[in-house]
């Protein structure tokens, strides 16, 4: 277990560090601008001195492989910048976006984007002090502010007239100790959230496919389905292609004249859109000028055809018209049942396009895909069990992510208590 609170005591004395992120400071604190205690330095690997490829990713500075890198790679890393152990690296661009990863130390000499600025942490600084300060700004978007407005990006100058806050060496020691054991603590118990997570979601899936291509009598006699992924169905059950149990709209993509902010209707460009609580890709939301031509229904299930984000779901939350990116389906008899199929049936929608540098699904492909089709009476009562089962489910999902957010609120502002001086652990 994590302790959500650490007995911890102030200082006896506080100051006003005239800046406001900050507040007040231990008054033997130094607060002064970056520059006067660190500095920025660029050399690029032109010679090919190192090819120890890192990444700065939300995880922190982590080994890359160059012949199978994580994210976007450069033709010639001599065009990349040499960091050495300890110094701290930032990514300071495209400042809007506030989930990404934006500071981290380095563990060992290596090569990183040129995008990236290098700091080099002076004498009189720990370095993982400095890096918990610096992480600290990036929790609260410190930078994301500086660089609002016209400016996405934040510069070496930038960076170094940034205030630093100081303690004096021992004490930068000690909080940074306490921080690496509270949050190693921390983390752990956020990866065993994780962990049960997954685990939960991955039961859920169980349960929607066993009762979608089984049944809810554990004693009826079974028969191979023909099919694959579903595997052996009951006797008495047929199997039938999408089209023939579901109604399936295709969406188009309008001239963008026909689109302004006072018109009718929404135009789901590149769908699905998240607009629930879950989250299944990305989309922008436009208006017609007159009604739109094909509509999806509230409640229709809607399913994203290409792109890095095909074969994600959602329902639809109104009536909307849906770009060429996106399909709806309806369930002809039992929609509910028809939703909880094609659920089961996502993964094995997706096996059809791995390997492809732009994944997409035909509606060909979507229209003869097979699902178990049981008698009607049975698809209304395997709904109301899904329905119920999954609530359940959801419901132990929810609570754990709640328990999850706190863990994740807690490592945030412990970090930026200690690191400010609100609380004393030394």
């Amino acid at each position: 277990m994590v302790e959500t609170e650490t007995k911890v005591q102030r200082y006896k004395r506080y100051i006003d560090s005239g800046v406001e992120w900050l507040g007040e400071v231990p008054e033997q604190w130094e607060v002064l601008p970056s520059k006067r205690f660190h500095k920025v330095e660029k050399q690029l690997n032109t010679k090919r001195v190192c090819d120890n490829v890192l990444s700065l990713t939300l995880r922190g500075v982590v080994n890359n492989n160059p012949d199978s890198p994580e994210g976007m790679v450069p033709k010639d890393y001599a065009t990349y910048q040499v960091f050495d152990k300890n110094n701290l690296v930032f990514k300071l661009i495209d400042l809007e976006n506030v989930r990404t990863s934006r500071v981290g130390i380095v563990h060992e000499k290596g090569i990183m984007s040129s995008a990236y600025i290098r700091l080099v942490i002076g004498q009189g600084s720990f370095p993982r002090f400095a890096y918990y300060y610096f992480f600290s700004l990036y929790i609260n978007e410190v930078y994301n502010n500086l660089g609002s407005g016209v400016r996405s990006t934040l510069g070496p100058n930038d960076l170094l007239n940034i205030p630093f806050i100081k303690p004096p060496l021992s004490e930068q020691t000690a909080i940074a100790q306490f921080l690496d054991d509270k949050t190693t603590k921390i983390d752990e118990a956020i990866t065993i959230k994780k962990q049960q997570i997954s685990l939960l979601k991955e039961r859920k899936q169980i349960l929607i496919h066993k009762a979608v291509t089984q049944g809810l009598n554990p004693k009826v006699k079974l028969k191979d389905s023909g099919v694959e992924w579903i595997g052996d169905i009951p006797e008495h059950w047929e199997v039938k292609r999408l089209k023939y149990v579901a109604e399936i709209n295709y969406g188009i993509s309008p001239n963008e004249k026909t689109y302004n902010n006072q018109g009718l209707g929404t135009v789901l460009v590149n769908g699905p859109v998240e607009y629930s609580k879950s989250s299944f890709g990305y989309t922008r939301s436009l208006k017609w000028t007159t009604e739109p031509v094909k509509f999806a229904k509230k409640d229709d299930l809607l399913f994203c055809l290409r792109g890095s984000t095909t074969g994600r779901l959602n329902l639809c939350h109104q009536d909307l018209s849906i770009g060429r990116g996106c399909a709806s389906i309806r369930g002809k008899e039992n929609h509910q049942f028809i939703i909880k199929a094609v659920t089961a049936l996502k993964d094995q929608i997706i096996e059809t396009f791995k390997g492809s540098t732009f994944p997409s699904i035909t509606s060909f492909e979507l229209n003869n895909y097979s699902v178990p089709n049981p008698p009607r009476s049975e698809q209304k009562e395997i709904s109301v069990y899904i329905e119920t089962a999954s609530q359940k489910i959801e419901s132990a999902i929810s609570l754990k992510q709640q328990e999850l957010a706190k863990l994740k609120e807690y490592k945030s502002s412990l970090i930026n208590s200690v690191v400010t001086g609100k609380v004393k652990v030394c």
